[in-house]
């Protein structure tokens, strides 16, 4: 961990430069941050108005924007944002707007669970999965993995008390029994009908709740 200095504050950042803490994020952090990132004739209204896009949208809807998102909602050619940032789009903006390149695109809004709840995780830490993204070690799950793996799989928004719950009754049932509970099974123990359950894992029972929940049906 390092420390970024500017205006009579101090920010931990990674090796990296990203910050580490969301929440420590300020305009200051990126007037400090500006010219690490290669921008070095001062911040436009321009450069603001990606840096706010990319860091309301992570601190309202919990994912940062895809670099897609953000060209198109403001309007930006690709020549556009290299011209605004030209580290690039995640070494640039995301990193102006508070992202850390450890949480990638999936930003601290998707991990506060809450976070003191969360157990860090190494850097280099993998999770070998099957060709269908299975977790094939069921051994090897944890939070992050169902936090990473739901944000891969573009489900809307954070994990909820109630996504949790779905996934920690999948996880303790298997436990306890070696199994994966059916679909009935977990609709009836938890208390929540199939429209619910639609749409807490929209991309189904097996391949959304029992996946993210690091189990498969074999």
């Amino acid at each position: 961990m390092a420390t970024l200095s500017f205006n009579e504050k101090d920010y931990h950042v990674d090796t990296e430069g990203f910050l580490c803490e969301f929440g420590q994020w300020d305009e200051d952090f990126v007037q400090g941050m500006a010219p690490g990132v290669e921008i070095t004739s001062g911040l436009t209204d321009d450069h603001w108005n990606v840096i706010y896009f990319i860091h309301d949208s992570l601190k309202n809807h919990g994912r940062c924007p895809l670099v897609y998102e953000t060209c198109r909602e403001l309007g930006l050619s690709i020549d556009g944002l290299k011209k605004l940032f030209p580290a690039g789009y995640l070494r640039g903006a995301c990193k102006l707007a508070g992202i850390t390149y450890k949480e990638g695109y999936v930003g601290h809004t998707w991990l506060l669970k809450p976070a003191q709840e969360i157990d860090p995780v190494a850097v280099n830490k993998t999770y070998p999965v099957n060709v269908r993204g299975f977790l094939v070690d069921a051994g090897d799950w944890d939070e992050h993995f169902a936090v990473y793996k739901a944000c891969e799989m573009n489900m809307p928004g954070p994990l909820t008390d109630d996504h949790w719950q779905v996934i920690y009754f999948l996880r303790d049932a298997y436990k306890k029994n070696q199994r994966v509970p059916n679909v009935y099974e977990t609709c009836e123990a938890i208390g929540i009908d199939i429209k619910r359950l639609e749409k807490l894992f929209p991309d189904g029972y097996h391949r959304g709740a029992v996946k993210i929940a690091g189990l498969m049906v074999r």
